[in-house]
């Protein structure tokens, strides 16, 4: 092996590891709405963790990759660790799926079929189609199967490139003896470890080994040792994305290195064991690509029939690893792992508007109470939660400007402008929860009472108001279309309810029933009761929209035509009269 060979073997190196990534981002971006509506169907149970992991795992080609999203999917709250370690263990079995992809570049015979089977026959045919893709694709999804093509391409390229530049090391003494030297499982372990934790790719990894096969100088003594320290060397990327996450984030991080470590731990017993009585053969026979494929998936496989039971096992020893904080931690931002994922990104996103919407409900509806039963501690829930939403609504707009950035789809794009638009319609919900409740404090310190009348007539508006928050907010949590056409009768109801108690509180004045200064709490009263009305049609409108129906033309058919509006708009007229004066 000379010094052009070493450049060759530097190159082959480079572009192998170049279009690995290229193809794995390309797939997971291709496969990013089929990966939200597996997170969607995930479970407590952890056999369906599993095979969702080894399904993603093997779309994507990289457990690094499955981990690191697993990592941001726990710490943005869209898994918990439980679910995380079912889904870990899968991934684990989905990565072999590489191995034996490169395998087929070890194919050896002169039939002609067989040939077509070798990777060099057909990756430049994938390579054109590819480039043809990428060149003249109209749309992201054809040029990120171009992306995936070539990728591939480059790839199996940069693998053939590297198996030319080490043959000559077949006649190396030296080059054998390190092999040999590997045939120490420890040294072998640690020398896997090291190499995957610097390229941070198991699978690549493994195809640097079955390259080194065509030397013939690798026995599958070394390949097992070596092959187990990949496993643990993977991790490394697990755990560095957990930097910044929070607990059960960590957590899920040490899962991974737990699994591999406890499983490499076993089978290095085993393997001991196994040299030291039984001495089988294999063991001094020289590896191949198929074989180096086998033993990976034997590795893989092994570990998760051994450890799947002790999954709760597994939870108890990480847990107690990184132990609950004695103080509570600070609310978890929205995690930007996820944005190499769009979709499941954009579902994050979504999980946090549903919080964000509950907490403005609740400020809203807590400040109703403080209007009939004032409370310090009502008041600083409802200036806490308030608070709250509008944190929601700023890491969640800009959270949501950065998925936009991103290569989306239309339907994802417009999901992400609805979703910008209700969080601006739930913040100012929880602003107007702050203006009711500093009425209640105005008339609590400057000691206004309201009539009986006003009270009661109040209390009608209030239960109105307090039905359409609840509807807006089934509308937008459980998508009910049902739910978002009841708002607008509702909404209609209100608004008459608003007129008719400005009237009848002029008349009070008139007849020197109220005071001045009562009368300008209650305006201030009906025009954010009413103003509150009118963001939970705007939500109810968008949920509408969303679910491919114009707002105002469907609002002009409900009011003109439909039925049902009527029908519900009597209901709520009989629900929300007001009392006898």
């Amino acid at each position: 092996m000379d010094f052009f060979d070493v450049l060759n073997l530097i190159g082959g190196l480079a572009l192998f590891l170049f279009g690995m990534n290229i193809m794995g981002d390309a797939l997971e971006r291709r496969a990013g709405n089929k990966l939200s509506s597996l997170i969607g169907k995930l479970t407590t149970n952890r056999f369906a963790g599993f095979i969702t992991g080894l399904a993603v795992t093997a779309v994507i080609q990289s457990s690094s990759a499955t981990t690191v999203m697993v990592v941001g999917f726990v710490n943005s709250g869209l898994m918990t660790l439980k679910q995380s370690i079912g889904v870990i263990m899968g991934s684990n079995i989905g990565t072999t799926i590489t191995a034996w992809i490169l395998s087929l570049g070890g194919i050896e015979s002169d039939n002609f079929f067989m040939q077509l089977l070798k990777p060099t026959s057909f990756t430049p045919i994938l390579a054109l189609i590819g480039i043809a893709f990428l060149m003249f694709g109209k749309t992201n999804k054809k040029k990120d199967t171009g992306f995936i093509l070539l990728g591939f391409a480059v790839l199996m390229f940069g693998m053939d490139t590297m198996s030319a530049a080490v043959s000559g090391l077949r006649d190396v003494p030296e080059f054998r003896q390190l092999f040999v030297a590997f045939s120490n499982p420890i040294l072998g372990v640690i020398a896997g470890a090291v190499l995957t934790a610097i390229i941070q790719s198991s699978s690549a990894s493994v195809g640097i080994l079955q390259a080194l096969t065509v030397t013939g100088q690798i026995t599958y003594g070394a390949v097992f040792p070596i092959i187990m320290g990949q496993n643990i060397g993977t991790c490394i990327t697990a755990i560095l994305s957990s930097f910044g996450a929070n607990r059960n984030a960590k957590r899920v991080a040490l899962v991974h290195l737990s699994f591999n470590i406890i499983g490499t731990v076993i089978l290095l017993i085993l393997l001991y064991i196994a040299k030291a009585l039984l001495a089988p053969a294999i063991l001094e026979a020289t590896a191949s690509h198929f074989g180096i494929a086998v033993a990976h998936s034997i590795f893989n496989v092994a570990c998760t029939i051994i450890l799947f039971p002790m999954g709760g096992f597994l939870e108890k020893l990480v847990c107690k690893l990184v132990p609950d904080a004695k103080t509570q931690e600070k609310k978890t931002e929205l995690d930007e792992r996820l944005l190499a994922t769009p979709t499941v990104a954009l579902e994050s996103s979504r999980k946090a508007a549903v919080e964000m919407a509950k907490t403005s409900i609740t400020a809203l509806q807590t400040s109703l109470s403080t209007l009939f039963a004032y409370t310090d501690a009502d008041a600083e829930k409802v200036r806490e939660l308030e608070e709250l939403s509008d944190h929601y609504e700023d890491i969640i707009g800009s959270y949501l400007v950065k998925i936009s950035s991103h290569q989306i789809d239309e339907k994802a794009s417009t999901d992400a402008a609805k979703l910008l638009h209700l969080i601006g319609d739930f913040e100012r919900i929880s602003d107007h929860s702050v203006n009711l409740l500093e009425s209640a404090e105005e008339m609590k310190n400057k000691g206004i009472e309201l009539t009986e009348n006003a009270k009661g007539e109040l209390k009608v508006l209030v239960d109105a108001v307090v039905e359409i928050t609840d509807l807006a907010l089934t509308a937008f949590v459980n998508d009910d279309i049902d739910a978002a056409f009841s708002v607008e009768p509702l909404e209609e109801i209100i608004d008459r309810l608003k007129e008719k108690l400005r009237a009848m509180h002029i008349c009070r004045l008139q007849q020197g029933q109220c005071s001045i200064e009562a009368g300008f709490v209650w305006s201030d009263l009906l025009t954010n009761l009413e103003r509150v009305s009118d963001h939970c049609s705007n939500i109810a409108g968008c949920m509408i929209e969303a679910s491919g129906l114009s707002m105002h033309e469907s609002l002009h058919i409900l009011k003109s035509e439909n039925s049902d509006f009527k029908k519900k708009f009597k209901a709520y007229s009989a629900k929300y009269s007001l009392p006898e004066a």
